[in-house]
């Protein structure tokens, strides 16, 4: 049943809504910039208090913190490349929708909605794990005290 939806989606894709995929990747565009922005101020907020820890303890919880922002910074990076080259293509498609070139756009488009998916998912468990670790931190180093000062 799943195969048959499968395939009527692939052949409602084949004519293709061009616009209305072109519109969508250009939403794609601002939520990844969006994030690499919430990533760039998350890497600022530990920065800033990294001075303050003094548990060892804290501090690998820290740079295990920082790696994982990382690694987000590079896939939110690499995506917002490949989302927006697929962008430029979707708008070649909406000014000459070339038949030919349609499979490779839809494959791409599938592909690249699942990377969506898989990054958004990534990047909400790496949030709020960072919070949680912030707040830790904040409470076991008592550093609530010295930031109100």
């Amino acid at each position: 049943m799943s195969n048959l939806k499968y395939s009527k989606d692939i052949e409602f894709l084949k004519d293709g809504p061009w616009d209305e995929l072109y519109v969508l990747t250009k939403y794609w565009i601002s939520d990844l910039e969006f994030y690499r922005d919430d990533l760039l101020f998350l890497h600022h907020l530990i920065d800033k208090y990294f001075i303050w820890i003094t548990k060892q303890e804290n501090l690998d919880l820290v740079k295990e913190l920082k790696l994982g922002l990382q690694e987000m910074t590079a896939s939110v990076n690499d995506l917002l490349e490949k989302v927006s080259r697929h962008h430029v293509r979707l708008g070649f498609m909406v000014e000459d929708s070339n038949k030919k070139d349609a499979g490779i756009i839809i494959s791409e488009h599938q592909h690249l909605e699942e990377e969506m998916k898989r990054f958004v998912k990534s990047f909400r468990k790496n949030r709020k794990e960072t919070f949680k670790i912030s707040e830790y931190i904040l409470d076991s180093e008592e550093l609530s005290s010295i930031i109100k000062t």
